[in-house]
């Protein structure tokens, strides 16, 4: 298999590819005319991969390489039989040469290819595409024969080679080609353009006689008839100007001495109609009637006017009454626009309590249901066990003369009763638990206050002092219902440098079940107050803003992160000595800023 020879005369073969058949226009079209180029025209078609390094140009123009098969110019000599198609018997246009040697044109050998059993229509060898390829040294050869112009028929006689021929047509004269203003339809040879754009094409550049405007010819006639303002026509009212520029006609109307006009008292009462020239002598014959009228007409005016201001005057009258009515249902208005707005935030406040209270209503619910369970279960016990204790203080009687057995039975009777007692100590433990979660339920506050009482302040106090609990914490608080947990700690005894002789206070942040949606670490304004339980109301207090750096704010990890607060809060002696203390319980309120605090 060959597929031509280099430039150094040595056999090349370049492996076919997938074939994309010519995509070409008409050799009726003409190409687009551009310069002459000096250099070999480039053979193969554009996008083909396999062409020579130096056939890298635009590649074939449109119109030179057919539409299907070979080429069909006329050859100066008959090409020899190597250069026809095998299947069209065209010369060949890209040639393709197969496993068997035989030559077709790349549109051929393509259509032959996509048969079911694709086979050389010259030996009928069956046929592979892996095993066509590009006869470059073919192509090479026929490009380079001598054709005569594809314009002969016109009368050109120029020779050139086949691959000059998209040169030769882009400046031959005798080459048709279309209309270059390009509404015309028509074709004609390059060399009638200048004849046909002066005389012949219909839609060449024309101007108006009249007005000197430039337009297409086939647009002439009617600018003539329709806009052309110095276009000559003549008086719709057939006066004695038989011929004026259309531009003029307008202004002549006014001045026509045919035009029909009104009497321009008509406003008056006057009835005249008629022609223009005899609208002056009927003004100066009905000068004094004319008079007359816009007379009539002003007296009338003159009564409107009167009655117009007797009618004002009556309703600036009312104007003051209708002014203050205004201003008081303005009045009105302004105070039932703030009780609605009042109302309106009132609702949403009750709507909000209701909620809350309604969530809190069913967790005592369930926490109600779960005590009364237990309480049923601890009166059981509580039966069962004095039935025990009945039973045993009868086998106790019985059994001082009694036998093993009853020994027994009572060993046995302890048991349970050890047993029950243990049961109820456990419930008795889970009551409790249960109690204090639901005094914590009652007492919960979701706006970010926390008042705290704490009762038995002596007997805390003493507890302090002695080390058997150095410090309380209040119930939860929280800043919403979505918001942080918090509570308060307080040592009785003081803590750190205030241990012995001050109160000391501290703030608690505690993990929540909706921490994830909330911003750290914790940057809200706290106060710390006691509150003074007397008249003067002299409330002790402290405020402080979050360190963002301190472990105590960030987001807990564990129960509660470390306090964080005041442990000078106060000295005992201010506490002990005012009236901070009342029956023997002390108030302490925690209020956090949640005005900038956003919605989780």
């Amino acid at each position: 298999m060959s597929g031509g020879r280099s430039v150094d005369h040595r056999e090349v073969q370049i492996p076919l590819q997938q074939v994309a058949s010519s995509l070409a226009t008409p050799l009726s079209v003409a190409p687009p005319i551009t310069a002459l180029s000096h250099r070999p025209a480039n053979p193969w078609p554009p996008g083909d991969p396999a062409a020579p390094p130096g056939a890298c140009g635009s590649g074939a123009p449109a119109g030179f390489l057919p539409l299907h098969g070979g080429f069909r110019d006329h050859f100066v000599e008959t090409p020899e039989a190597k250069y026809c198609c095998e299947a069209c018997r065209l010369v060949l246009c890209q040639p393709r040469q197969t496993e068997c040697g035989h030559r077709f044109c790349q549109s051929c050998i393509s259509d032959i290819l996509s048969r079911q059993t694709p086979v050389c229509p010259a030996d009928m060898e069956p046929l592979f595409k892996d095993k066509i390829f590009r006869d470059v040294c073919c192509h090479r050869e026929i490009m380079a024969l001598k054709v005569y112009c594809r314009s002969e028929a016109n009368g050109c006689q120029e020779q050139m080679s086949l691959q000059q021929i998209p040169d030769h047509l882009n400046v031959c004269p005798f080459f048709e080609v279309p209309c270059p203003l390009g509404k015309c339809k028509e074709r004609m040879m390059r060399k009638e353009i200048p004849d046909h754009l002066s005389w012949k094409c219909k839609h060449r550049e024309s101007t108006c006689e009249f007005c000197m405007t430039k337009m297409p010819l086939t647009d002439l006639q009617k600018h003539k008839e329709t806009v052309c303002p110095a276009f000559p026509v003549s008086c719709p009212n057939h006066c004695s100007f038989s011929s004026l520029p259309r531009s003029e006609l307008s202004t002549h109307q006014h001045d026509c001495p045919k035009a029909q006009v009104s009497c321009p008292f008509h406003r008056y009462g006057c009835t005249f109609k008629g022609l223009n020239q005899d609208l002056r002598p009927h003004e100066s014959m009905f000068v004094a009637e004319h008079l007359r009228m816009m007379a009539t007409r002003n007296a009338t005016l003159e009564n409107k006017v009167e009655d117009m201001k007797a009618e004002m005057m009556e309703r600036y009258k009312i104007l003051p009454v209708l002014s203050s009515r205004l201003s008081e249902v303005e009045k009105q208005n302004d105070e039932l626009r703030e009780k609605s707005r009042q109302s309106e935030q009132k609702l949403a406040t009750i709507q909000k309590l209701m909620s809350s209270h309604s969530e809190k209503l069913l967790e005592v619910e369930l926490e109600l249901r779960s005590l009364r369970l237990l309480r049923d279960e601890v009166e059981n016990l509580r039966g069962t066990l004095e039935n025990l204790r009945t039973r045993l203080s009868v086998l106790e009687q019985g059994g001082r003369a009694g036998s093993n057995s009853a020994a027994h039975t009572l060993a046995s009777l302890e048991t349970q009763l050890n047993r029950h007692d243990d049961m109820l100590s456990v419930h008795e433990i889970r009551l409790a638990d249960m109690d204090l979660r639901f005094q914590v339920l009652e007492t919960a506050s979701y706006n970010g206050t926390l008042i705290w009482k704490i009762r038995d302040y002596k007997r805390r106090k003493a507890e302090a002092v002695s080390a058997k609990t150095l410090s309380l914490y209040s119930q939860p608080f929280y800043t919403g219902y979505f918001g942080y947990k918090m509570c308060a700690r307080v040592y009785l005894n003081g803590d750190g440098m205030g241990k012995g002789t001050h109160l000391s206070l501290f703030f608690v942040v505690m993990r929540g079940e909706y921490d994830a949606l909330l911003p750290w670490p914790f940057r809200q304004k706290v106060t710390l107050m006691l509150m003074d339980q007397g008249t003067s109301r002299k409330h002790l207090g402290d405020a402080f803003k979050p360190d963002p750096n301190s472990s105590s704010f960030k987001r807990p990890s564990a129960e509660m992160n470390i306090a964080s607060g005041c442990p000078l809060f106060v000295s005992q002696s201010v506490l002990e000595t005012g009236s901070y203390i009342k029956d023997d319980t002390i108030f302490i309120k925690v209020t956090v800023d949640t005005s900038d605090l956003p919605d989780p």
